[in-house]
C-alpha cells in the first residue's frame, strides 16, 4: 500500500461481436496526472489472431513467490476466453510497450488437460502458474485447471485429481496457510457463447456453486449449493491478510454478496458460507430486474469492498470492518439500464431511490454500466471500465459496441468511506484506430488488489 502510485494500466481490448473484423489488443494505458500522455492509450499490443476474446489476466511471479530471487513479475499471462488461446506478454523490456513473449496455442491445453475456455490465472509459489477453466472442447461446462510451467509455459496437465472436475467452472483464490482453495461457477460456454437466455438457467446450464479444495493434495473436499439467491457466482475474494480464512464471492444472478469462512467441524476443517448483502431488484414492467454483480474488489488493507451492478448502472463501496455485517458507506451511478431518459421505467425500488440521470464526462455519454474495478494500492482510486464480455455487451448495451467502452476512475474516501466519480478522467475507447473497441480488465504492472496472493 506505500508502493508508488500507479502510472501505467494494461488492459484487453476486444473486438469480437462489433462490427470490426480486427484482432483484440493489448492497450497501456497513461494514468500519471503529470504525464502529457494522461488519459490515453499509449501503446497497443495486437494478438495475431481474430475473434480470440481477450478477457482476464495473471503473473508469471507475484507476491505468492516472495522470496524467491529467481522469480521476477515480467510475463503478462492473457487467456482467450473463446478461442482457447494463451498469449504470454513481455512488460519487463519496455512495461509502456509490451511484447508477445509466446503463444500457447488451444491444442494444447484441450489434448493436455481435456480443457477450454481459459478464464483466471494465478502463479503458485512453486513457479507454475494455473489458469481456471470454464469448458471442455465440446462447449460443454467444465470447471478444472491447467498447470503451466513458468519458464517454458509448457502445458503439463491438470491440477485437480481426475475425475474432481466440476459441473461449472471460472475464478479461483487460494489461501496457503490454510491450506484452501475455494472456487467459483459461470455456464457452459455454448449457452453462454451468443448471449444470455433465462431459458438456459432453467437448464441447468449456468452454475449456483462454489467449491473447497484441499491445495496441498488438489482434493475436492466440499461444495456449497447458494441456490437460485446465489445463482452464477463468479468473482471470488479471499481477504489479503494471509492469516485469515474467510472470504467473500459476488453471485450475478442472484445479485449477492456471501461470505464463506472456515468452520470447526472436522480435523480438516469445513467452510460453510453466509448471505451478507444484496442488491435489490427493480420491478422493470412486469419483470424483476436483478443489479448482476459482476465484479467484486476487497481493499488491500481489508477494510472496503466494492462491487459492481451491471445492468442497475451504480459501484458500491462496503465497510467490512464487521465481516458478516456490511455497511454501505459510499454509492455511484455510472451508466446502466435504469438512467432516467432510458426506456426502462422503474415502478417499485426497494430502497426508494430516483432513477439516476446519465453519467456524462467530458461531454461524452458514458454506454454501458460499470463492471470491472480496479483499486490503487493506497486505496484512494477506484478505475472502472464498463464491458462485460462481447455477447453480453452486444445484447444488453448495443450502443457500446457502436461507441466503444470507456475507463473511468473514481475519488475514494478511505478513511471515513465515499466514492465520487472523478469528472477529469476519461478513456474514451471509442476513438480507437480500427473502431470503437470493448476495454476489460485492468492491471498494474507492480500487481494489485486481484493479483496478487500472500504467503
Amino acid at each position: 500500500m506505500k508502493g508508488p502510485r500507479e502510472q501505467i494500466v494494461y488492459l484487453p481490448c476486444i473486438y469480437r461481436n462489433t462490427e470490426f473484423m480486427k484482432p483484440d489488443y493489448l492497450a497501456t494505458v497513461d494514468v500519471d496526472p503529470k504525464s502529457p500522455t494522461y488519459c490515453q492509450v499509449i501503446h497497443r499490443l495486437e494478438v495475431p489472431n481474430l475473434r480470440d476474446e481477450l478477457h482476464h489476466s495473471g503473473w508469471n511471479a507475484c507476491s505468492s513467490c516472495h522470496g524467491d530471487a529467481t522469480k521476477s513479475r515480467s510475463l503478462l499471462i492473457l487467456p482467450a476466453l473463446i478461442s482457447s488461446r494463451i498469449y504470454v506478454v513481455d512488460v519487463a523490456t519496455d512495461p509502456r510497450a509490451p511484447r508477445m513473449h509466446k503463444i500457447v496455442e488451444p491444442t494444447e491445453l484441450m489434448w493436455k488437460c481435456g480443457l477450454a475456455n481459459p478464464h483466471t490465472s494465478h502463479c503458485l509459489g512453486n513457479g507454475q502458474i494455473m489458469i481456471g477453466c470454464i469448458g471442455d472442447p465440446s462447449g460443454n461446462g467444465k470447471g478444472g485447471f491447467a498447470l503451466l510451467d513458468g519458464e517454458s509455459f509448457e502445458v503439463l496437465g491438470n491440477w485437480e485429481k481426475p475425475g474432481d472436475a466440476t459441473a461449472f467452472g471460472y475464478d479461483f483464490w487460494y489461501q496457503p496457510r490454510h491450506n484452501v482453495m475455494i472456487s467459483t461457477e459461470w455456464g457452459a460456454p455454448k449457452a453462454l457463447a451468443k448471449g444470455f437466455d433465462m431459458q438456459h438457467v432453467k437448464a441447468g446450464l449456468y452454475g449456483t456453486s462454489i467449491h473447497v479444495w484441499d491445495w496441498s493434495s488438489h482434493e475436492k473436499l466440499q461444495s456449497i449449493d447458494l441456490g437460485m439467491e446465489g445463482a452464477v457466482p463468479l468473482e471470488v475474494r479471499f481477504l489479503h491478510e494471509p492469516s485469515a480464512a474467510e472470504g467473500y464471492v459476488g453471485c450475478a444472478l442472484g445479485s449477492t454478496v456471501y461470505r464463506f469462512f472456515r468452520t470447526k467441524v472436522s480435523h480438516r476443517g469445513a467452510v460453510a458460507s453466509e448471505h451478507v448483502q444484496e442488491s435489490r431488484p427493480s420491478d422493470w414492467l412486469s419483470c424483476v430486474a436483478a443489479g448482476l454483480i459482476t465484479d467484486i474488489l476487497i481493499s488491500l488493507d481489508d477494510r472496503y469492498l466494492y462491487f459492481s451492478n451491471w445492468l442497475h448502472g451504480d459501484i458500491r463501496q462496503y465497510d467490512i470492518t464487521d465481516r458478516s455485517k456490511p455497511r454501505l458507506v459510499g454509492q455511484a451511478f455510472l451508466g446502466g439500464s435504469i438512467q432516467s431518459d432510458g426506456a426502462v421505467r422503474v415502478l417499485e425500488d426497494p430502497e426508494d431511490r430516483e432513477q439516476p440521470p446519465p453519467c456524462v464526462i467530458k461531454g461524452k455519454r458514458v454506454q454501458g454500466s460499470p463492471q470491472m474495478l480496479q483499486l490503487s494500492l493506497d486505496g484512494r482510486r477506484l478505475y472502472v471500465t464498463t464491458s462485460l464480455y462481447s455477447a453480453w455487451d452486444k445484447q444488453f448495451y448495443p450502443d457500446m459496441l457502436k461507441e466503444g467502452s470507456v475507463m473511468m476512475q473514481l475519488d475514494v474516501d478511505n478513511v471515513n468511506g465515499g466514492i465520487v466519480l472523478n469528472k477529469d478522467f476519461l478513456v474514451d475507447f471509442g476513438k480507437e484506430p480500427h473502431g470503437p473497441v470493448l476495454a476489460h480488465e485492468l492491471r498494474y504492472p507492480g500487481g494489485d488488489c486481484t493479483s496478487d496472493i500472500w504467503l
